[in-house]
């Protein structure tokens, strides 16, 4: 069975009426452009890579790794747990790292063979120094603010009266001929 609702001031509605849908459908389209434009997977290795680099400077727990990782590429990149513990694991069957366990956790560091093989890495930069990453990053915030923006005008859309909805949309008239100015300065 299809339901359909009205066209209103946003688009026709997916499950909240008139108001709001088109704006949903709008959100969508933007997260979908962001995902295209900075995928958020790394390539093979780069887990390991990442891994032995912060290691290096001191032992951690799983899910320090990821947190860091995530933080050092500016949040590009943050790893899943079913990648970096796998990974911890394998580390350790190649006798690069061992596992302290204190407090139910287990907390990771460089052997001295694992400290010779992050050492013979360095060469190279860490995953998340990789050329146009902090570019990325940078370019990444101004997207995931776009939603905030879409998600807070979904939300005055969907609960807030005529007036408040009108309003919104001069904020956002407004918000919009901002941006434009950016562009046309020098």
């Amino acid at each position: 069975m299809t339901t359909s609702f009205s066209s209103g001031p946003f688009g026709s509605g997916r499950g909240f009426g008139a108001a709001g849908g088109g704006l949903f459908d709008a959100m969508d389209q933007l997260r979908e452009a962001f995902e295209q434009r900075f995928p958020a997977r790394m390539a093979r290795g780069d887990v390991r890579s990442a891994v032995l680099s912060l290691l290096q400077e001191k032992p951690m727990h799983g899910y320090q790794i990821i947190a860091e990782i995530g933080e050092r590429s500016g949040g590009m990149w943050k790893p899943s747990p079913g990648s970096v513990y796998p990974t911890l694991q394998m580390l350790a069957d190649e006798g690069l790292i061992v596992a302290e366990e204190s407090g139910g956790r287990k907390t990771y560091s460089l052997t001295e063979v694992g400290r010779a093989e992050a050492e013979s890495r360095t060469e190279g930069s860490a995953p998340w120094e990789m050329p146009g990453m902090k570019d990325a990053a940078r370019a990444a915030t101004l997207p995931k603010a776009g939603v905030k923006l879409a998600q807070a005008a979904a939300q005055v859309a969907q609960h807030g009266t005529a007036e408040q909805v009108a309003e919104a949309e001069d904020v956002l008239d407004d918000a919009r001929r901002k941006l434009y100015s950016i562009l046309a300065q020098d």
